[in-house]
């Protein structure tokens, strides 16, 4: 809110469990996860408001019978469980949670800044994936399209069904939004003679910009919809239904973040001349995310690089020895290249940012933030002057068929 509404009692979640912390009556409740806020593709029904303590009605109700003044905080220290942990405590579930979690198919990527979860069908993964997200990581969970009904993601079907629909399409080159039937879109997914063409002929770089989302993914697709559902990892956080989805259970009279689900996809870039870019460039999500990568199109025609071509390219990054190894097993099938900053990076990648485009000569405003108008994918040669120049290391995660990515709110990621 604006500066001038600080003060107003209850102007925001925060000041409401700041001044009533030590009012709420918790019981039994593990604090530290019923507050852990979750990315949900769908809004939640009244009925299951009811299957997580009442926290907020607590709150809401101390606040009025109490009327605390907000100034006049509660002196109870309150360990924060969501995303300040000390240092010590990421090394520590790394070192026991061999011990802890030997029931759990896991490994740890990216110097062990990821956590990935091997076996979707596991029924205690989220025992493991609480501590690691207690610490704003992100988590890896593959094998997600087994669950799912194969046939209604392919991209002829969703054209059968909805080509004469009207979208926006981006042309992920220059920016360049145009309003076409989606059947055009789809019709080159695949087969690259029939991909749009720019000025100097080169093939168009297309992506159907969150298509469809939200309420008209629900109305127009429900049998996808509910695939989607039934297929999602860590129920317990990521279902609408879950009982740690906090976001799903606020009161009707908070305003919540766009929950999705919405259907991204992208021409990759095997096609183009430019391996420079990007299909989504450099943002933050105020809300965390779950992102299954439910299709991988093989592209065929002139100029499209090889299978092995594609592989070599993928190669070429800074990958995680485990990495390395699922691209030469010939049962996975790579689709995305993600590159994923923690929060606390921000402020220096967003400097860096604006260093380099005055570096190139363009013009900089103040109020320009390069992040909020996701402005840049940062390519393997600014990447590495980020590490050299500001000592900030990219977590570079590679996508394959039915991966899960987990984000936290506030993590920088381009793919």
């Amino acid at each position: 809110p604006p500066a001038s509404q600080n003060n107003e009692q209850g102007s925001t979640l925060r000041d409401l469990l700041t001044t009533t912390a030590g009012k709420l009556r918790l019981g039994s409740t593990d604090a530290g996860i019923a507050f852990a806020p979750v990315y949900s593709t769908g809004t939640a029904s009244g009925k299951s408001g009811r299957t997580m303590p009442n926290i907020l009605d607590d709150i809401i109700a101390s606040v009025v019978e109490n009327k605390i003044p907000p100034n006049r905080a509660p002196k109870i220290n309150v360990k924060s469980e969501i995303r300040d942990e000390p240092k010590d405590n990421k090394k520590c579930v790394q070192d026991d949670s061999s011990k802890l979690y030997g029931d759990i198919q896991y490994s740890w990527i990216c110097d062990k800044h990821v956590l990935w979860l091997r076996d979707h069908k596991n029924s205690n993964n989220w025992k493991l994936f609480k501590e690691c997200w207690k610490q704003g990581r992100p988590v890896l969970v593959s094998g997600m399209h087994k669950k799912m009904n194969f046939s209604l993601w392919k991209a002829e079907s969703i054209s059968l069904d909805f080509g004469n629909q009207q979208a926006d399409i981006l042309n992920c080159k220059d920016s360049i939004i145009s309003n076409t039937n989606v059947k055009e879109f789809w019709d080159g997914f695949e087969d690259v003679s029939k991909r749009q063409k720019i000025k100097n002929g080169e093939t168009a770089l297309l992506k159907l910009k969150d298509w469809p989302s939200g309420e008209d993914f629900k109305a127009m697709m429900p049998a996808r919809y509910e695939d989607l559902l039934k297929s999602l990892p860590l129920p317990e956080y990521c279902s609408p239904e879950g009982k740690l989805n906090l976001a799903s259970h606020l009161p009707g009279f908070f305003v919540r973040p766009d929950l999705g689900p919405r259907l991204c996809s992208a021409y990759g870039v095997a096609a183009t001349k430019d391996h420079d870019i990007g299909t989504t460039n450099l943002h933050i999500e105020v809300s965390d995310v779950v992102n299954i990568l439910v299709y991988v199109g093989i592209a065929k025609g002139n100029g499209v690089l090889s299978k092995s071509g594609v592989l070599k390219k993928f190669e070429e990054e800074d990958l995680d020895d485990l990495l390395r190894k699922r691209l030469k097993d010939s049962s996975e099938l790579p689709g995305a290249l993600w590159h994923i900053y923690a929060g606390k990076d921000a402020d220096k990648i967003r400097e860096f940012l604006q260093k380099i485009a005055k570096e190139q000569g363009l013009e900089v405003l103040p109020e320009h933030d390069p992040i909020r108008d996701q402005s840049w994918y940062v390519n393997k040669k600014l990447r590495q002057r980020l590490l050299e120049e500001y000592g900030v290391k990219t977590c570079t995660v590679i996508q394959f068929l039915g991966d899960a990515i987990i984000l936290p709110a506030g993590a920088l990621h381009q793919v």
